[in-house]
């Protein structure tokens, strides 16, 4: 069963703030390993506190928040950051 991968403008930003080798190890990591499984939940973090419903990915010095939304099959991915900064 394969996901759909969204981002937010919010994401898209974030992705365009970073370098361009980390924006496509990031890219190629949601596409990659987390689209084509059957559960993104078993790669992810479940967030808590003002973030709970939340999940995050870690892609080396970076964070990705995400929506994972079962009725749809689509992860959309809200946010992404330095770990530094993301959850601000």
């Amino acid at each position: 069963m394969a996901w759909t991968i969204e981002y937010t403008e919010t994401a898209r930003r974030g992705l365009r703030r970073l370098d361009r080798q980390t924006a496509r190890r990031i890219l190629d990591y949601m596409d990659e390993r987390v689209a084509l499984l059957d559960d993104p939940r078993r790669r992810g973090q479940a967030l808590a506190g003002p973030l709970g419903g939340l999940w995050r990915y870690r892609v080396g010095g970076c964070r990705v928040i995400c929506d994972v939304q079962d009725q749809v099959l689509r992860v959309l991915v809200v946010r992404v950051s330095g770990r530094d900064q993301v959850y601000r």
